[in-house]
């Protein structure tokens, strides 16, 4: 209980003797630490004020676009802009498209010798390489992006109109110092990439996926729906396939985890990959595709075919838009339904987006076990929930009840990546699906990251635990011998 505060002669005012705040409130030290164990004031306040540096450095910051880099490439496409119409003069298009690059470019040869005495205009051997390569580029290939596609480094290429690309290396934005000649140039880029897997763009159109022949992911968005002109999104993906085990070393997963998934592909789990946009989902599907048996009849489904699957019997699936009179189209869940007479051992869906869900778990329960699918959503109890909306969101007159108990008896594991704020993949959640529990789905986490902080240069220090738990879907991997490796990699 709080004692009386003492009076002295009967005053309504404290004693000037009295310590401030009164005997049951001791004055604070300015040395004294804050309660709680929490760091100390003038670390604490550290702390505050570069946060709120941070913050107003941000603010204050001028983020108008940077000129074009100047120098030696800036010249080679100066002098480009001269060469190319002449030379369109002197070569038949449809001649020069039959050809290779190299052939293409030992006939340009004395050819850009001639335009370039024409116009009065003396290039060292260097320049005269690197004009041919982009002349080449401009009429057989796709222009400025060609050396933007030829760089290992870069993982996404985004073209915001004919003044503005973006990259991304190692996880960063960045603007590529390339631009197109006008927005004409850009368009017929973006027709040249979308025509070669027999897709349109153009103003009744004006969205389109396609795909290069490397297996890079493409996707077009043209005016008017676009209001900065063309705009061109690529993913690309390694030409060295990645395993389960590199993505470990990297410091994606753990080791235990790599050995958990590894038998998870292996024993025929059905999985659903969950993340964001750029998460690695795709990476992942195609690293636990590694661990798919090489006798096993593997059938891909996809909007734009850009799964890489490492097995011999593997047969790739893609849909069709509908034609100019909006008729034609061949949806995912069409061809899902005919995969199912196509005698497969597994249903590989690239990314499920609405009621072909329904068509996918009817799969998982009909004899193909360990078929695996991605999907965009934040976690996995949220992955859960977006199924059941997704099959929701066709014509079938089923109660959610009867859904979610179809959703807990087909899928065992729900992988969750991420993409960090510091440009890093994660994965961050290995998450077993139990079965019911009245109206609920069930699950239990098998791993977890945990974010601890990060260093000086923005890096996210974190740590992969695992629950410690006993897995369900132990049986399952009992009938392959992988039980006693999974229940070591789990506890």
């Amino acid at each position: 209980m709080a004692r009386p505060m003492h009076v002295s002669g009967g005053s309504p005012f404290a004693s000037p003797a009295a310590p401030a705040g009164g005997a049951q409130f001791p004055p604070i030290s300015p040395d004294q630490p804050p309660l709680g164990g929490s760091p100390s004031g003038a670390l604490g306040l550290d702390r505050n004020a570069d946060a709120m540096g941070r913050l107003n450095e941000r603010m204050n910051a001028d983020h108008a676009p940077s000129e074009q880099a100047q120098g030696f490439e800036a010249s080679v496409h100066k002098i480009k802009e001269q060469v190319l119409p002449r030379l369109l003069e002197r070569v038949d298009p449809e001649a020069a498209a039959t050809l290779t690059k190299d052939e293409l470019a030992e006939e340009f040869r004395p050819i850009i010798m001639e335009v370039l005495a024409e116009l009065k205009l003396t290039l060292n051997r260097r320049e005269q390489f690197a004009l041919e390569k982009v002349l080449v580029d401009e009429l057989l290939g796709f222009g400025p992006l060609e050396e933007l596609l030829a760089d290992p480094e870069v993982s996404d290429i985004m073209v915001n109109g004919p003044e503005q690309t973006y990259i991304e290396k190692k996880g960063k934005l960045q603007l590529a110092q390339i631009h197109f000649r006008d927005e004409e140039h850009l368009f017929q880029i973006a027709q040249r990439i979308v025509n070669q897997v027999g897709r349109r763009v153009d103003q009744t159109t004006p969205l389109a996926d396609a795909r290069l022949p490397d297996g890079s992911r493409v996707n077009v968005i043209v005016p008017p729906l676009s209001l900065r002109g063309t705009a061109i999104s690529i993913r690309k993906f390694s030409a060295k396939p990645i395993t389960l085990d590199m993505m470990a070393k990297g410091g994606s997963m753990s080791e235990k985890m790599a050995t958990a998934l590894k038998i998870a592909g292996a024993c025929r789990f059905n999985i659903v990959i969950s993340g964001g946009t750029g998460s690695g989902k795709t990476t992942m599907l195609n690293a636990l595709s590694k661990m798919i048996d090489p006798g096993e009849r593997v059938l891909t489904i996809e909007d734009a075919a850009e799964l890489r699957l490492q097995q011999p019997h593997w047969l790739p699936l893609e849909t069709r838009p509908a034609n100019l009179e909006g008729q034609g189209a061949i949806t995912i869940g069409d061809l899902v339904k005919n995969a199912l007479r196509m005698r497969p051992d597994r249903i590989i869906l690239g990314e499920i987006r609405g009621a072909e869900c329904f068509d996918l778990l009817a799969a998982m329960n009909t004899g193909h076990d360990g078929s695996m699918c991605t999907l965009h959503s934040n976690s996995p109890r949220e992955c859960l929930g977006r199924m059941e909306n997704m099959i929701l969101m066709g014509d079938i007159k089923i109660p959610k009840e009867a859904i979610s108990k179809q959703i807990a008896d087909s899928v065992d594991l729900i992988v969750q990546v991420k993409r960090l704020r510091d440009g890093s993949r994660r994965v961050t959640n290995i998450t077993e699906v139990i079965g019911m529990e009245g109206e609920v789905i069930v699950t239990q986490e098998l791993f977890k990251y945990e974010y601890l902080d990060e260093d000086a240069e923005g890096r996210i220090i974190g740590e992969y635990r695992s629950m410690g738990l006993r897995p369900y879907t132990l049986d399952k991997a009992r009938q392959f011998g992988f039980d006693q490796a999974l229940l070591d990699a789990c506890l």
